[in-house]
């Protein structure tokens, strides 16, 4: 008698940190990345508290996941990322059964280079690389990446700290693929960021303080993705945004379960929540960048549809590419050659 009663002890006592588990999600994003008041109201609805986590790249982004199985129920990869977990067995197949709202994808993100059975991932937010820069400190035409080496603005201009990126506009501008696999290529790329740095021209490598900081009017120029273009322009009047015309790289983060993900179930809930129009018009008029959601869309009318920034034009999506995962022995190329620009005085 008392064996059972210490079993219904036992069982009285943990029954409480299950039912926290079933209304559970944990998140992985990126800093700036979501309205709270969108996570509210999640909770408010289906009763779920959300545990919000932030990453500043995708690089540490998947490090962490790796390192820390079953940590993480919702992650939001950029594209790349999402197909290097595909192949590294790292992600769980979405039910869409779950997520009725997936269905409101725009047909440009829809069958997806990276997730071409669209088992894995359904897209969040999306947008360009460019150039943002201050009008009354830039007096020549924003339409080349050339710009960005040009001693007049010599520690006027802000760079991104990210390999793919910085490395990609550079192969742009000397007329490559941002996914080549061409290693002079590659270090011709790294030689004109070196050049770039060694003359003075970077203010700094950054992430997301860039915005901000253009906003104070600290920099002149600044390569940013557009989300914080736009956010950066709703505050400063005197900025401008432009894609370079050799082109650069559009991108998409997508939402994904890691395969070891805890709470599956309240992920796809949270997926199917972001989903629903209304969530999706609220967040993308919060963080500002390119909606993937065509009901959203819609509700924002043609608030959203002329502007450049958020919606980019056709023409100028033909000339971006998007980003390609690198197999690991051929990042390590790229590793080391963005250390040599790193590191150099």
């Amino acid at each position: 008698m008392k064996k059972i009663l210490s079993v219904l002890l036992l069982l009285v006592l943990l029954l409480p940190a299950y039912a926290l588990a079933d209304e559970v999600v944990n998140v992985f994003n990126w800093e700036d990345y979501i309205d709270e008041a969108v996570l509210e109201q999640f909770t408010a609805e289906t009763g779920i508290k959300v545990n919000y986590m932030n990453f500043t790249t995708v690089e540490d982004m998947i490090v962490q996941v790796e390192a820390n199985p079953g940590a993480f129920d919702l992650c939001f990869p950029s594209d790349y990322i999402i197909e290097r977990m595909i192949k590294k067995d790292m992600l769980a197949e979405i039910n869409f059964d779950n997520v009725p709202n997936a269905n409101q994808t725009i047909p440009y993100l829809q069958n997806p280079a990276y997730d071409p059975d669209n088992k894995y991932s359904v897209p969040y937010l999306w947008g360009t690389v460019g150039i943002l820069y201050n009008t009354t400190k830039v007096d020549d035409p924003v339409t080349s990446w050339d710009i960005l080496w040009n001693p007049k603005y010599a520690s006027n201009v802000f760079m991104l700290d990210s390999i793919r990126d910085s490395m990609g506009i550079t192969l742009k501008h000397l007329g490559f693929s941002l996914n080549t696999h061409d290693i002079p290529s590659i270090m011709a790329a790294k030689q004109k960021l070196i050049e770039q740095k060694q003359s003075g021209i970077v203010k700094a490598y950054q992430v997301d303080e860039t915005k901000d900081k253009m906003v104070a009017g600290e920099a002149a120029l600044a390569v940013v993705w557009s989300g914080d273009a736009q956010y950066a322009i709703d505050l400063n009047a005197d900025l401008a945004y432009a894609v370079p015309e050799e082109g650069s790289n559009v991108w998409v983060d997508g939402m994904v379960i890691p395969k070891d993900a805890k709470n599956k179930e309240n992920a796809e809930k949270l997926i199917d929540f972001l989903c629903r129009p209304e969530i999706a018009k609220a967040n993308c008029e919060y963080v500002r960048y390119a909606c993937p959601n065509a009901g959203a869309i819609e509700l924002m009318g043609e608030v959203y549809t002329s502007n450049p920034v958020q919606n980019a034009p056709e023409e100028l999506l033909n000339k971006c590419e998007f980003f390609h995962d690198i197999e690991p022995a051929f990042l390590s190329i790229y590793e080391a050659m963005w250390m040599e620009v790193k590191n150099t005085k």
